[in-house]
């Protein structure tokens, strides 16, 4: 039977949580009542930390700053992660004669006699949130086991309260999702596509996209499979003149040699077996508009000369006819093969290669672009979000794996295993142990396996740290268009602002030091 003193501590714990707006606050109220009004020293309540998936002490009562910033517990690590995995209670008699209390708060050396030690489970809906722990100093009549269970009420009231935080916290974030989202539309439909990300090479390829777009000249993307040069074809287009007009994808590889010429160029009734009609080709449809034939050094050389004189002259004839048709099309071409390399070997016409790259454009391969993975990632996950009504969240070591990862297949290949993510998950969480399979790992770069886990986490803290800094400048320091630029919420940037210790007075001292 519960005491009246547990009563009415049980419910003052209740009136706390019921009129409660600041989490810690409102843990660390409870923790203070146990300890003044049941003398349970040395509360502490650890959740699991989903920055780095430990468990660390969220409040305390009885613990110095230092004491509680030492309470860092793996998941399966000492007392407190094992009442995590299993969510049963456990309890402790005598801290002096059980190897697996760690004290790693380091706050009882000072303590002379006997310490009990009670931990049990705070759950919600099946799911373990987190530990309640307690400290007891017993003479022999006290009871461990009351203080059990009525320590199990106790954590199952902030179990409640902890889920109620969640949804509350979730759909806050929905909503500013929502208004992103919506903010994102908008800027699509006024600017058309949009190249996603902004580290260096990213900027140096949008500052050609512009310089070129409004001319006539042909362009050539030079760049591995999947890298967006489709995206970029696009771009150019939007940016032109012609714009108003069609924009044609032709891949080259996909069309087999004996149909590819009457794709390009059309042909005439009768010009060959089935040819029941006369069917203008691709260039035609592209008339006053741009062309872009992606995989270009798969062009069979025949048809390499016929490309060769629309670029010099304009012209050309369908097949199976004899009149010359003029047309006024932007040619924008894309290849992953080396077109020198192979013009040198005969596999591709010198005079082609030269009139196509007028201006070529470099397309760097995602694993040199490392800080545009959040942002793409992030527009990954909001496009899929749309398509099938479901929301994905990486932890922080699923994001980091995918931060080292050398994604062979680039862009392309992320956007694939963003859908497969969302097919495949039960949840909207996945961590590195269910992303694990999906990933090469003969393709994770070669530093990855000297790396320890505490550089890694540090490598990507120094990352993200260099890309919101980057963001805050060129915005001129507007965190929500730094938030948006960066394709996060205006909440996550201000959490990095504070997480790193960002500010415009801070960057100008740092600026104005190393000027001199």
């Amino acid at each position: 039977m519960l005491g009246n003193l547990k009563l009415q501590v049980l419910s003052s714990i209740c009136q706390i949580i019921d009129t409660a707006l600041d989490l810690e606050l409102a843990l660390s109220e409870v923790l203070r009542i146990l300890s003044e009004s049941l003398s349970m020293k040395r509360a502490t309540i650890t959740l699991m930390d989903p920055e780095n998936e430990l468990l660390a002490i969220t409040a305390s009562h009885g613990l110095t700053t230092q004491e509680r910033e030492r309470g860092v517990y793996e998941l399966d690590e000492g007392i407190t992660g094992l009442i995590y995995q299993t969510g049963k209670p456990y309890l402790v008699p005598d801290i002096r004669r059980e190897p697996l209390f760690l004290d790693k708060t380091g706050s009882r050396h000072m303590e002379k006699g006997r310490v009990s030690f009670i931990g049990v489970p705070i759950v919600s809906h099946g799911r373990c949130l987190g530990v309640l722990n307690v400290d007891r100093l017993f003479d022999d009549e006290v009871s461990c086991e009351e203080d059990l269970s009525f320590l199990t009420v106790v954590a199952t009231l902030i179990g409640q309260f902890l889920s109620l935080n969640e949804k509350i916290k979730a759909r806050e974030e929905a909503l500013v999702r929502e208004n992103l989202s919506l903010r994102s539309q908008i800027t699509r439909e006024r600017r058309g596509p949009y190249i996603v990300g902004k580290c260096l090479a990213m900027q140096e390829v949008e500052r050609q996209i512009l310089k070129v777009a409004p001319t006539r000249a042909s362009v050539l993307l030079l760049g591995e499979s999947g890298t967006g040069k489709t995206l970029i074809a696009r771009i150019i287009h939007e940016y032109s003149e012609r714009k108003n007009h069609a924009f044609i994808k032709v891949n080259c590889a996909s069309i087999p040699e004996n149909l590819l010429e009457s794709e390009l160029f059309g042909y005439e009734k009768g010009a060959f077996t089935g040819a029941t009609g006369t069917k203008p080709g691709r260039f035609e449809e592209a008339h006053l508009g741009t062309i872009f034939l992606d995989e270009i050094g798969e062009l069979p050389l025949g048809i390499q000369a016929k490309l060769l004189r629309v670029l010099q002259d304009k012209e050309f004839e369908r097949l199976g006819s004899n009149q010359t048709r003029k047309v006024d099309v932007r040619i924008v071409a894309a290849t992953n093969r080396d077109l020198a390399e192979l013009s040198e070997h005969g596999g591709f016409r010198a005079d082609l290669y030269y009139r196509l790259s007028v201006f070529p454009i470099q397309v760097p391969p995602l694993r040199q672009r490392k800080g545009d993975i959040p942002a793409l990632l992030n527009h990954f996950i909001d496009q899929v979000a749309r398509e099938y009504n479901r929301t994905l969240v990486f932890t922080p070591r699923a994001l980091s794996d995918l931060t080292l990862y050398d994604w062979p297949g680039n862009v392309r290949e992320m956007e694939n295993l963003i859908e497969r993510m969302v097919i495949m998950s039960d949840g909207e969480r996945v961590d590195a142990a269910f992303l694990k399979p999906y990933l090469s790992h003969t393709n994770i770069q070669p530093e990855r396996a000297c790396l320890g886990r505490t550089q890694g986490v540090t490598s990507l803290k120094v990352l993200e740290r260099t890309e919101v800094l980057a963001a805050l400048r060129r915005n001129g320091w507007v965190q929500y268009k730094a938030a948006e630029e960066l394709g996060i919420t205006p909440r996550q940037i201000g959490y990095r602002i504070k997480k790193y210790g960002l500010s415009p007075q801070a960057d100008h001292e740092t600026s104005r030091v190393a000027s001199r």
